[in-house]
């Protein structure tokens, strides 16, 4: 059974849109050192809205 890498972290990105919808994803911390930013369906507006990574 394989470790879990200390070079992968699990982040929640939260909807820019105001409604509190939230996402959880990992992401490699040594190839995007930048926040991460994408693009997904906010079910409380039943459309697509960015959602950004939460700190």
């Amino acid at each position: 059974m394989a470790k879990r890498d200390a070079k992968r972290v699990v982040v929640t990105l939260r909807s820019t849109e105001g409604t509190g919808s939230t996402y959880t994803t990992t992401r490699n911390r040594t190839n995007q050192r930048e926040r991460l930013e994408l693009r997904r369906y906010d079910p409380r507006l039943q459309r697509v809205a960015l959602f950004r990574e939460a700190r």
